[in-house]
């Protein structure tokens, strides 16, 4: 029997992006069902096993709309291990926050409290899906992503590209007064970089401009970080690909997410670009802090 080249379980918490992910997946060319009944997933992979390659790129949605059927999930996963068939769980996560003001916007009921809190039903699924959240392969947090910021992800992640044993590296700008980026593997803290938030005529611009870039650039302690940061990222990278690892995000933080953290971003990138790794760069937190600057 064939086996299909990618299986993808996707979960996660309600609000959090399930349905454009699924959507996206789909578009990539995935075969893709929603809302399966977790002992219903042998079952279904014994029938992609027997399509003789046809069906070579499934993605499953399981999550606690199924009641309780999803008690089951565990039991399901252990089948396919049992039928050797190798598979993927995607996990989509967000602030309790971010999920409540969610649901505020789309009407929508909580799947565990229909007739109660919001807030409740969140924190009770948290709860329900934590053992499955620490077997996943992969974690995203949706709650600063936009739908094409997290079309992207997808994308990048399961396209058709991403079959190629070949690491992924996100480069994430962000900003401390924001928190921290839950789905980040590095973190590093570049406030100790002269601010140019201080400097009045450069206060209004991001890393994104020229200015700012030369403020940020000039000093030997920069160029000291890069040099050192570098090597470590250089020693790092074959022993994550030697893993296994196909993602690593370096999320880059400084106070608010718009001056010296957008600037190392987009010039580590560059540096890892040019040594021939897949690489995508993104600002967290720029459009929050061009609203409220903070340095």
């Amino acid at each position: 029997m064939i086996r299909p080249a990618r299986f993808v379980i996707v979960s996660g918490l309600s609000g959090a992006g399930k349905t454009e992910a699924i959507h996206c997946l789909e578009d990539i060319g995935f075969f893709c069902v929603d809302n399966l009944p977790p002992t219903l997933i042998p079952k279904f992979a014994e029938l992609c096993l027997q399509s003789g390659g046809r069906v070579s790129r499934v993605a499953l949605v399981v999550d606690i709309r199924g009641g309780e059927f999803f008690e089951k999930v565990h039991e399901g996963l252990a089948e396919l291990d049992e039928l050797g068939l190798p598979y993927e769980i995607l996990f989509l996560e967000a602030s309790d926050e971010t999920l409540v003001r969610r649901f505020k916007e789309s009407r929508r009921r909580h799947p565990l409290r229909p007739h109660g809190e919001v807030l409740e039903g969140i924190r009770e699924e948290r709860s329900k899906l934590q053992e499955l959240r620490g077997r996943a392969h992969k974690i995203i947090d949706t709650s600063s992503l936009t739908v094409r910021q997290l079309k992207e992800e997808i994308a990048h992640l399961y396209g058709e590209a991403a079959d190629e044993p070949r690491l992924t590296i996100a480069v994430v700008s962000f900003g401390y007064k924001y928190g921290l980026p839950m789905d980040a593997d590095l973190i590093m803290d570049v406030r100790f970089l002269p601010n140019p938030h201080y400097v009045p005529a450069l206060r209004p611009l991001t890393g994104n401009d020229p200015e700012v870039q030369e403020f940020v650039m000039r000093w030997p302690v920069t160029a000291e970080f890069i040099g050192r940061f570098a090597s470590l990222l250089e020693f790092l990278i074959p022993y994550y690909i030697k893993e296994g690892k196909t993602t690593l995000m370096l999320a880059i933080g400084c106070t608010g997410g718009m001056h010296r953290s957008v600037t190392l971003a987009n010039h580590l990138g560059r540096l890892l670009k040019e040594k021939g790794h897949r690489v995508v760069v993104r600002h967290r937190d720029l459009e929050k802090c061009v609203r409220h600057p903070a340095g």
